[in-house]
């Protein structure tokens, strides 16, 4: 199975003993929308919820912060996913969700995760059927895994910032990263990480929704100042649209990427991390 998968692909998929689809949809507060309950109002045939909203550390200062292997692997239990699944994501959000998903996925240790190029919108546009209520599959065995490797500390971004090592990737939109726009959560700073390049994910995406092919990926990253032969550490406003940028650059073969997954939250909040305004300057 590739990371991307088309809805024609899936169509023809639905049914396979293995296959597990998902729905990782989760809005931004401000944009108020339920999305458990749009995905009871609609969803893919025999898709489950995946509620992102409680896959997180609750004792974290930060929002939004990676849950324990151990609580990712029950949850994935409950829900229907093993060992051995073909896991297909996909999510209606904004905020492209689903690659949220597919990172915590690959980083607890599923082994075989796609994404549904253009998610439900393009699945309905296509008129392929929908389902409603809330769908119940039998328990099966996830092994808690971690790989902690693909994530970053605000400790290691700030030893980054002497070493230059890897490059910092903020996924927010420009107005954001530059500071034109202040930040709306309470106590955070404007501005980006020193250094850091700006890559808005939307740039990602054609006008259908559906992720830009590979020679269109990698001029986006051209476009951006990133270097493709050096990691990159991707960060954003709390870890969601960084993992965007994570699945685009797997999507043209490179692994070499980490998450900041404090992103803006933590490091706009805290008084003693050095803050830039104004836009990236390419080297």
């Amino acid at each position: 199975m590739d990371s991307l998968v088309s809805t024609e692909w899936l169509a023809n998929e639905m049914g396979a003993s293995d296959l597990r689809i998902v729905d990782a949809t989760k809005h931004l507060p401000d944009a108020g929308r339920d999305a458990r309950a749009e995905y009871q109002e609609g969803h893919i045939p025999g898709a489950v919820f995946m509620d992102l909203t409680e896959l997180v550390d609750p004792a974290a200062a930060i929002e939004n912060t990676l849950p324990s292997a151990e609580k990712f692997a029950s949850r994935m239990q409950t829900l229907g996913l093993g060992d051995g699944s073909r896991i297909v994501l996909y999510d209606d959000s904004a905020v492209k969700t689903s690659a949220r998903a597919w990172f915590m996925l690959r980083m607890f240790g599923a082994h075989n995760v796609a994404i549904l190029d253009g998610g439900i919108s393009k699945w309905i546009a296509e008129g392929r059927p929908l389902a409603t209520g809330t769908e119940t599959l039998r328990q099966r065995h996830y092994t808690s895994w971690s790989d902690t490797r693909q994530l970053r500390s605000k400790q290691q971004v700030l030893a980054n910032l002497s070493s230059h090592a890897e490059q910092m990737v903020d996924a927010r939109a420009t107005p954001r990263f530059t500071g034109a726009s202040p930040e709306t959560r309470p106590g955070v700073a404007s501005g980006h990480i020193p250094g850091s390049l700006n890559l808005p994910f939307t740039n990602l995406f054609n006008a259908d929704g559906t992720y830009k092919n590979t020679a269109g990926l990698r001029e986006a990253f051209a476009g951006a100042g990133i270097d493709l032969s050096r990691p990159v550490i991707a960060s954003c406003g709390s870890g969601i649209t960084a993992c965007v940028l994570a699945f685009a650059l797997h999507l043209i073969g490179k692994e070499d990427v980490s998450l900041y997954d404090g992103s803006w939250t933590e490091w706009g909040a805290d008084p003693d991390t050095p803050k830039q305004v104004g836009a990236a300057v390419h080297a």
